[in-house]
């Protein structure tokens, strides 16, 4: 196996591991052995399990950029996006909303290392500030300026863009957690979704009171 794919695949492993048990409960040497090479063998790729998670948290920084950069959702990136969002219908946004929301739920990278970082934020402060860094700040901060700029183009109502961004987000961070509970409820979720969407859009939205 060339050294780029066990690299690979010992981060797979790893976060398939990390996810379900924590990170305080999983040995290096159960990590190697998941990938099937001696502990000896991983040390040559990584250093240190505390390695394996910081290239983890590089690896899938750079999937999720590469993957929303198709569906145009920059969140390190929002003036990239205005184009995206100015004069947008109430159906277009639901569905960048909705592709979104899809891809968090359904990308086994993604769902799983979500669902690492949620058991680690009890246990750790400095993955709980990387918790509510990824998951809250960014994404308040990235709609918070779109909200902004779409204040100064007369495109929504004049109210206070972090307010927004807060009202905005958190339902929408509220289902994607009840679905990683509970998986039957996505299409419940996804009506509650579309729900919320709509009555922010036609409450918000300039054109949609005109």
């Amino acid at each position: 196996m060339k050294q780029e794919d066990t690299k690979q695949k010992i981060l797979d492993k790893a976060l398939a591991l990390f996810s379900s048990r924590g990170y305080d409960a999983v040995s290096v040497g159960e990590i190697a052995q998941a990938v099937g090479i001696k502990a000896p063998s991983l040390y040559n790729h990584f250093p240190s399990k505390q390695a394996i998670f910081d290239a983890l948290v590089e690896s899938v920084t750079a999937q999720y950029t590469r993957d929303t950069d198709q569906i145009s959702i920059h969140v390190q990136n929002a003036p990239q996006d205005i184009p995206v969002f100015t004069a947008i219908t109430e159906d277009a946004l639901y569905e960048k909303v909705r592709q979104i929301f899809e891809y968090s739920l359904h990308n086994e990278t993604i769902r799983r290392f979500r669902r690492m970082m949620t058991i680690e934020q009890f246990r750790s402060p400095e993955l709980s500030r990387l918790y509510t860094e990824r998951y809250i700040t960014r994404v308040v901060r990235y709609h918070a300026w779109l909200f902004e700029s779409l204040i100064a183009a007369g495109e929504i109502r004049h109210e206070n863009p972090q307010t927004l961004a807060l009202l905005y987000v958190s339902p929408v961070i509220t289902l994607l957690g009840i679905c990683d509970r509970e998986p039957e409820q996505e299409a419940a979720c996804l009506e509650k979704l579309r729900a919320h969407v709509g009555l922010f859009f036609r409450t918000f939205n300039l054109s949609a009171n005109n």
